[in-house]
Order: structure tokens, then sequence, then C-alpha cells
């Protein structure tokens, strides 16, 4: 993910933003809302009941990372647009021979669109150019584009659907912060032109993903009003055009970037754009909600960007919180969904930028018993067992929402510890051998759950998930993890 005025419903009539939604929904295409399905979850809801869910909410486009046969099979007849996504540990094998993409574009994109599946969008990698992937891929991207592209030729699809690359918002910067002054990032200026001169050729759009959370989340003196769309205490002049918020002036950089290079007419797609809402102090359910209401709204005006009036594409990030995602960037990457894992709606939220309905739930989500584990009345904090078994917890389920200043941070000692004991009972589907740690703990039919701190019940998936891949928080971030909820009970 890219880690890079007042609001438009009080700022403007509200005839004319009901005139703007009504202009969008003539456009649907260009102005409509697109989201990412992730997948990695250790309960998935069926994914019939997220095409649902996704139809109840007004999405007409998916974004997908990988193309998942039961998911693209969901989708079958559903009008929703679809991008499917390779991810970047097949560049390899797509770059490195024409028969590999020919294979994968018949498994994955012929068949599918032939039973109905509407793909307009082929995703080649996930920010493969980012920095910290020190240039794994970057002699693997291109050719595996223009394979997959080549693929689809051959099977008669190209006019339909596109190639493209979702890539992090710091493949292009400003050397002096104004956005009339970007360009693509010195070290990959060559290999960038390249990839807009094939999206020129063929019509695809140029795909980044912008995330203002991750620039207040890396620079502590980041303006905090300027990531959000009411207007701002520290506004980027440049010449005559004043930013009010960093979505603009980020997306705007990318456009001067095009436009600096001779691709001023290649389209632009946000294919991430969202804010967490838990994990960290500035991830919460008020500023989630802010930011995406804040950003809807302003897209729905369709006004634009200053440099790139007009609709804007985007799919919002994320569907649904996954437990299962790394947390080595931080603790809030399993919370950007604005739905929790059950498909309930975590704040309200209009589609429609403030007019409309908010979002509504999953239906038909069935649950496993209303039963919690927690720490026995009688255990003894001092026991060393205690943190043995809070690091083991933690080390299998995710405790990501214990922390400073996050959903549970006001749980007293007791309390984080039946949490961890809770989330890896509910992981492993209720076991009752899940809620032992040598005595340490019991089973409840009273909810634990206090204030903004929720102890859940999972999802019955109809069997226990695999416990080989219940890893989600090895190696060191469990290992910060535990150490938070030891430091509690110290």
């Amino acid at each position: 993910m890219a880690r890079a005025g007042r609001s438009l419903s009080q700022s403007l009539p509200v005839a004319a933003l009901v005139l703007a939604v009504a202009l969008c929904a003539e456009a649907r295409r260009t102005c409509a809302i697109g989201v990412n399905w992730g997948t990695q979850l250790s309960h998935q809801l069926p994914a019939s009941t997220v095409v649902r869910l996704l139809q109840d909410n007004g999405f007409d486009r998916v974004k997908l990372f990988d193309a998942e046969d039961t998911i693209l099979g969901a989708l079958k007849g559903s009008g929703i647009q679809v991008m499917v996504g390779i991810p970047n540990d097949l560049l390899a094998d797509l770059a490195a021979g024409g028969k590999a993409a020919d294979n994968w574009v018949a498994k994955n994109v012929s068949g599918h669109v032939r039973d109905g599946v509407d793909i307009r969008y082929v995703a080649v990698g996930n920010e493969p150019f980012l920095e910290t992937f020190n240039g794994t891929y970057l002699n693997t991207t291109f050719p595996a584009m223009q394979n997959i592209q080549a693929a689809l030729v051959k099977a008669g699809l190209a006019d339909k659907v596109k190639v493209t690359v979702p890539l992090n918002a710091d493949v292009y910067q400003s050397p002096t912060g104004k956005p009339s002054d970007g360009n693509f990032r010195a070290d990959i200026h060559g290999l960038m032109l390249t990839i807009v001169q094939f999206l020129a050729s063929t019509g695809a759009p140029f795909v980044t993903n912008v995330y203002p959370f991750i620039s207040l989340y890396a620079d502590p003196n980041f303006p905090l009003d300027y990531a959000f769309f009411q207007g701002s205490s520290s506004p980027v002049v440049d010449g005559g055009v004043t930013y009010q918020n960093t979505f603009d002036a980020s997306h705007d950089t990318l456009v001067a970037a095009l436009r600096r290079n001779g691709f001023g007419n290649v389209s632009v797609v946000v294919g991430e754009v969202g804010w967490p809402t838990d994990g960290d102090a500035n991830a919460n359910l008020d500023y989630a909600r802010r930011f995406n209401q804040g950003f809807l709204t302003h897209i729905a005006s369709g006004q634009g960007t200053p440099l790139r009036p007009g609709p804007v594409d985007a799919y919002l990030f994320s569907l649904i919180d996954e437990d299962r995602k790394s947390i080595q960037p931080g603790n809030f990457e399993r919370h950007w969904g604005i739905f929790y894992y059950d498909g309930t709606p975590k704040y309200p939220l209009s589609l429609a930028g403030g007019n409309g309905s908010t979002l509504k739930p999953a239906r038909g989500v069935k649950y496993l018993d209303k039963k919690w584990c927690v720490l026995k009345p009688s255990a003894n904090l001092a026991d060393e067992k205690v943190g043995d078994s809070v690091s083991y917890a933690c080390g299998l389920a995710d405790c990501t929402s214990l922390g400073y200043k996050t959903s549970c941070a006001g749980l007293d000692a007791k309390g984080n510890v039946s949490y961890a004991y809770n989330i890896y009972y509910q992981t492993m589907d209720q076991d009752d051998r899940a809620c032992d740690f040598n005595g340490l703990a019991t089973t409840t039919s009273v909810d634990p759950s206090t204030g903004t701190c929720r102890f859940i019940v999972e999802i019955d998936v109809g069997a226990a998930a695999p416990r080989s891949a219940m890893g989600v928080a090895t190696g060191w971030a469990a290992a910060v993890l535990a150490a938070f909820v030891l430091s509690v009970l110290l």
C-alpha cells in the first residue's frame, strides 16, 4: 500500500451536491465507487455472501489481489466489474515466457469471461516497485505485463480486458513538494516511461495507491487536518492553486509527472485509498469515517482535482478486515475494512457522498456459539504461565487491537489476558482445548466486551480453519504484541 476547504456537504448548496451525485449516476462507469476485496482472513465469509454485500451497498466494481475460482465464480452475472490481480511471486514465471501467460489467461480470464464474469482489468503485480522490495521485481514486472497482453490478444480479449499494474505513490515525487513539479522517481524513471508508454498504447489506466494515513503514520509532524477534506491550516500553495488536502496533492503530483513526460492524456485510477480503524493512535473509527466520507463526498461532486478536473475513478481500501495480513508495516494493516470481519459496518458511510443510505450489513451470516474464553477470576497474574500463554495466543491469533490508543487500550491487566485468550479461542473455532491455557482460562456466556473493545464471536465457516495457517503474527510481530500485554501485567 502507498504509504504516501470545508467539507463539500457544508460548502456547496444541497441542490448542487444532489445534482452532482445524479450526474455521477449517469456516468456510472467513471464515477461509481469500487472497493478492494482482500482474502487474508482466518475465517472468510462465503464468496456469495460477499457478492451480495457488494450489491446491497451499490459497489459496481471490485479489485481482487488474486484469481480465486470461488470468488470469480460468485461474481458471475453479478454486474460487478472486476480487476483481477496477479501476485508478485508469479511475475518471474510470467516474464520468462509466453506459455505461462497464455495458461494464466486461459485459466483465470478467458473461462470466467465466457461464464459471465465482467473482467475489465488484469493487475500485473501489486506495488512491485516499492523501495522496500529492493528492486526484486524491477526486471520482471514489465515483461510479465507484455506477456499477459500478448496472451489477451491471442484470446481475443485485448479490447475488453486491459493490462495495468497498481503502483505505490512512491513511484512519483516532487523535489519541491509542489504537485506541479512532480516527476517519476529517478532510479526507475526510464522503466516508468516504458510502462506508461505501454499503458498509453493499449488504452489502459495508470493505477496508483494513495494513503494519506501513511504520511501521518510516518511523520508525527504531518499536519493532521491536511489528511482530510475540510480545509487545512497548512495548505500547499502551488502557483495559483492551493491544495487543502494531501489526496489532491498526491494525485496531481502524478498528473504532473505524466504531463512532464508527454503522457498527459493517460487516465488515472486510484487503486487503493482509505483509512484504518485500529492498531495505531491515529487509526480509529472517527478518523476513518471522517476521511472516507470526506473522500466520497469529494469525488461525488465531480470536480476532480486541480490538474485533472472531472470524475475520479477509485477503489476504497478495503472491504473487510483481514486478520492474517502481515503487520510488518504496522498493526493497523489488519484494520482497513469499512466492514468488520463478519460484514458488519464499522460506522455510517454514504457511498453517494453524503446522500442516500449508509452501509448495509452482510445478510445470513452464521456465527459460532455465543461464548467467550477469559482468564479465570482466581488466576494469579504473577504466575509466569500467564505471560507464556499470552505470548502463545498472540503468536497464533490477532492481538493488534491491544496497544497504545487502540480500541482495547482501556482494558486492565486481566482484560488484556482475556482478550488474548478469546481471540485465540475464536480463531480455533471455539475448540474446547483452545480455552485451557494450563488451567488459567474458562469459558463464559457473558460478553466481556467493554467500551470500544469488542470481544468477538467468530463466524461459522463449517469446519475448523487450518491450524498450519494460523501463524498470523509470527516472529518479531508476535513478540511486540505479547510484550505489550506483558508490560501491562507488570
